[in-house]
């Protein structure tokens, strides 16, 4: 799965991917970028 880093400017992989669950119920997916380790988040797909 991939979401964009904002420190990279870029849609990178996810490194271990977390399923969370928002307040309102939606699924997202947490994690951190797989070239720079920066935290990214991506909503919807759990």
């Amino acid at each position: 799965m991939q979401a964009y880093c904002f420190k990279c400017r870029a849609k990178r992989d996810i490194s271990n991917p977390v399923s969370v669950t928002l307040k309102n119920g939606r699924p997202a997916v947490r994690g951190t970028c797989s070239v720079c380790r920066t935290k990214v988040f991506r909503i919807g797909k759990a």
